[in-house]
């Protein structure tokens, strides 16, 4: 008798460590525009200490982003193991079998172009 309630489990897992590494990336962003708010603040204000601040917030922007992007390809990959030792029966016949492993590597794409945009920007 088939189960597919533990692949429904795994995929749900994956998906919530999608989300995680999103919201990481999404952090990360924030970070680092956070130094260009500080930069353009200081400008207003005059006060130029607060400039210094600006490389440190996008080089750890950049880290939050690629370790967002870094927990998605993990997780994705952790996945495909654990899949691999269910039963064959416990794994449902899907449509579009592939379509877990192109979202979590569209967004691992998304990921690393971000790092790229902010390190260079």
């Amino acid at each position: 008798m088939s189960d597919p309630r533990v692949f429904f489990a795994a995929e749900r897992t994956l998906l919530a460590w999608v989300r995680s590494g999103v919201t990481i990336m999404a952090l990360g962003f924030v970070v680092a525009k956070f130094g260009l708010f500080l930069t353009l603040m200081s400008a207003a204000s005059g006060a130029t200490h607060l400039v210094h601040h600006h490389a440190w917030t996008d080089t750890l922007g950049v880290m939050l982003v690629a370790a967002g992007a870094l927990v998605i390809l993990g997780a994705q990959y952790n996945h495909h193991l654990y899949v691999r030792t269910l039963p064959e029966h416990d794994v449902p016949t899907m449509a579009l079998p592939w379509m877990t492993v192109a979202l979590s590597l569209s967004v691992v794409l998304c990921g690393v172009l971000l790092a790229i945009y902010l390190a260079l920007g």
